[in-house]
């Protein structure tokens, strides 16, 4: 099987907000006191100003694995442990520092509640809207409508401004888009947390079909051993940025994970 994903020493570095006093005017005041070595003017009594501390860390560093085509790769780790920087730089929500990522197809993403949505559009329009930044055609998209409404079960909102939705209704629409519409890559996070335990089986099953059916490869970040079990064949385990473990037994990298757990 042929390489859709492959990350060759990706890193990123993030630097702290060392100033935030709300309102530019202070942050330009503290900005010009940090420059001359003066204390900051806006720093309140009884707290540390933040000159003083490091402004810099790495959220990933020096990150490379494969990925084929149809494989289902779980990516585990603590909390804070670069999943989720790694899974933007994927979808190109925001670039690498170092090192970089090659994608090889359409990639479709679901990351938080409402990413890729407009708040004032309709369910309706915003699957268009989600097409078109795949590069579908509106005859392609229309194609798959009725087929992601339906999955998403939210039929009798589909035409309402999606600000008005729940937590639940965003997933679900969410989901539904972006495991229908055409893509070479489906990645997904945690967010499938916020659904209920039926329609998270649901989205497991759906993603487990479209790789074994259709060749579509999945990276799927969570902390559920139970579906990282149920839905993926690899696995890639980050702590503090850098990885940890990488493994074709899925069952090695959950019982690794929940040493790690266990180790805090």
């Amino acid at each position: 099987m042929s390489v859709v994903v492959r990350a060759e020493g990706v890193s990123k570095e993030y630097r702290f907000g060392v100033i935030n006093n709300q309102s530019l005017a202070r942050d330009m005041q503290s900005w010009w006191a940090k420059v001359r070595g003066k204390e900051d003017p806006w720093t309140q009594i009884g707290k540390t100003s933040n000159f003083g501390r490091r402004d810099r860390f790495w959220a990933l560093k020096n990150v490379s694995f494969e990925v084929k085509m149809g494989e289902r790769l779980a990516i585990m780790g603590r909390n804070g442990a670069g999943k989720s920087t790694l899974l933007k730089i994927m979808s190109r929500i925001t670039a690498p520092t170092e090192g970089r990522i090659k994608l090889r197809g359409r990639v479709a993403s679901l990351l938080e509640v409402g990413t890729g949505f407009h708040s004032e559009l309709t369910g309706r329009e915003n699957i268009y809207l989600n097409g078109t930044i795949l590069g579908m055609k509106k005859t392609e998209i229309t194609k798959k409508l009725d087929e992601i409404i339906a999955f998403s079960e939210i039929e009798e909102f589909i035409d309402t401004p999606v600000k008005r939705y729940s937590s639940g209704m965003y997933v679900r629409l969410a989901f539904a888009v972006a495991a229908n519409l055409d893509s070479e890559i489906l990645i997904a996070d945690e967010v499938l947390a916020v659904g209920d335990a039926k329609f998270q089986a649901k989205c497991l099953g759906k993603m487990h079909d479209v790789s074994e059916k259709q060749g579509r490869t999945v990276l799927f970040v969570s902390h559920n051993s139970d579906a990282v079990l149920n839905l993926c064949n690899r696995g890639i385990i980050l702590d503090h940025g850098v990885e940890d473990y990488v493994a074709d037994n899925i069952n090695e990298v959950v019982d690794r994970y929940n040493k790690l757990i266990k180790s805090q």
